[in-house]
């Protein structure tokens, strides 16, 4: 299903967007699964229930990623399944609440107070003011989640609606991605255990321990060579396995895709290995879940039409240029990636022949040995927003944000400057850490 085109707002002026409805969604029917659902606002929490908690904008549910039970584990959105991943236990303290997943027994934490701030799990503290919410009713039926610390409110980050979409905060505004639907399930239920029936799978690899990002590149489970694109509309599940046999390995131009994948359409589970042609071609919104590039060939992944990006987990080394390329309009997000030797982990086009707006968010990245993280059209509006960077090696090495001049097609951009600007470059000294 086509993911539907999402706005994304500008740094000094967020546009709220309204009269988006969530549709309703059956629960699953499955062993262990719980009953009587019912729509629950500030007033009727019951401490004793569990909750899947539902973004009014995006139709999507709090998750913890990849069935994390470790501190530092990534909280993002994901199609609702009604999993033990998805069950949440609102625990008052005074006058707040905290969100406690049923999954792993940790409580969702704010990193920081900033803007943008990442949201994971950590052990549950009744003292920490970082896992403490408002809850406080909206309209029709949704609430807002304000935290105590930051006195922001939980969102999906940049009206996101992609599956593995980052969870963060923002001044509160009353947008439809600050609203949610706390959807009660029932008493004393039992958690569902991992499977592959609800689109959320029980793991390989990382993110692991701590919310560090795995720099261990996976075995495969096989191999398949291919001899041309493979189409994906919907899902398609790689098991792990490695995919190859495209192209000549090189930065030749127009060589073929190793995945072609239609609008809506999410990739998971992949290795790609060499030869690998021109990667992974999105023509409209797409979402990329633990994918691994043991070899970049022209490109990675290519980003041609949309609006909403995401690549969740994974890594990719040996980018002779190169590792993402977007050539088309909209946000890409990026969580939980390693990325080892490369000139950009990011480019937004500077050349094209339609000039867009572009923007990308990384958010708890780990490189070693590229040169350039982002490289963006200031000219153009582009955008980049960093969060959680590690940068194994010194942080001299790579650069975190390079500004273009955007050109007409056949030209070359001009590169302007580099660095943190508030902008166009968007982090803070404490975003990036040597690893």
């Amino acid at each position: 299903m086509t993911l539907p085109a999402t706005e994304a707002p500008k740094r000094r002026s967020r546009r709220w967007r309204g009269g988006i409805a969530v549709a309703a969604v059956a629960a699953m029917a499955t062993t262990g699964a719980v009953i009587g659902l019912q729509q629950a606002s500030a007033a009727t929490i019951d401490a004793n229930a569990t909750y899947v908690i539902v973004n009014r904008d995006s139709g999507k549910a709090l998750d913890v990623f990849n069935w994390s039970t470790s501190n530092g584990g990534a909280i993002v959105q994901f199609a609702r399944n009604n999993l033990a991943v998805q069950q949440w236990r609102i625990v008052a303290t005074g006058s707040y609440y905290r969100l406690r997943s049923v999954h792993s027994n940790k409580t969702i934490t704010l990193g920081s107070t900033a803007d943008g701030a990442a949201v994971t799990q950590q052990n549950d503290s009744s003292s920490n003011n970082a896992q403490q919410f408002s809850i406080t009713d909206t309209s029709s039926g949704y609430v807002k989640l304000v935290n105590r610390a930051s006195g922001k409110a939980l969102e999906t980050w940049m009206w996101n609606r992609t599956d593995g979409g980052q969870i963060s905060q923002f001044a509160d505004s009353g947008g439809n991605n600050q609203q949610w639907q706390l959807v009660k399930l029932g008493t004393g239920s039992t958690p569902t255990t991992p499977g592959n029936g609800g689109g959320n799978p029980p793991p390989p690899p990382p993110p692991t321990g701590g919310g560090s990002v795995s720099t261990t590149f996976p075995s495969p489970a096989g191999q398949v060579r291919v001899t041309g694109t493979t189409n994906v509309s919907g899902s398609f599940d790689g098991g792990m396995k490695r995919y190859y046999g495209i192209g000549d390995g090189g930065q030749s131009e127009s060589q073929d895709a190793m995945f072609e994948l239609a609008a809506g359409a999410t990739l998971r589970n992949v290795i790609i290995g060499a030869p690998a042609g021109d990667g992974v071609h999105c023509n409209g919104n797409c979402t990329l879940i633990n994918v691994w590039w043991e070899d970049v060939g022209e490109d990675a992944a290519t980003f041609l039409g949309g609006s909403s990006y995401s690549i969740n987990g994974g890594g990719a080394k040996g980018a002779s240029d190169k590792i993402f390329q977007h050539n088309g309009p909209g946000t890409l997000t990026i969580s939980n990636f390693y990325a080892e030797t490369g000139g950009k982990l990011y480019r937004a086009c500077g050349n094209c022949s339609a000039s867009h707006q572009r923007h990308v968010v990384m958010n708890n990245v780990t490189v070693r040995g590229v040169k350039v993280l982002a490289g963006i059209n200031t000219n153009w509006g582009d955008t980049a927003r960093f969060s959680r960077i590690r940068i194994i090696g010194s942080l001299s090495s790579t650069t975190i944000c390079e500004k273009y001049n955007g050109v007409p097609k056949g030209s070359e951009p001009t590169k302007i400057g580099s660095g943190a600007d508030g902008r166009n470059c968007i982090y803070s000294a404490s975003d990036i850490t040597a690893g």
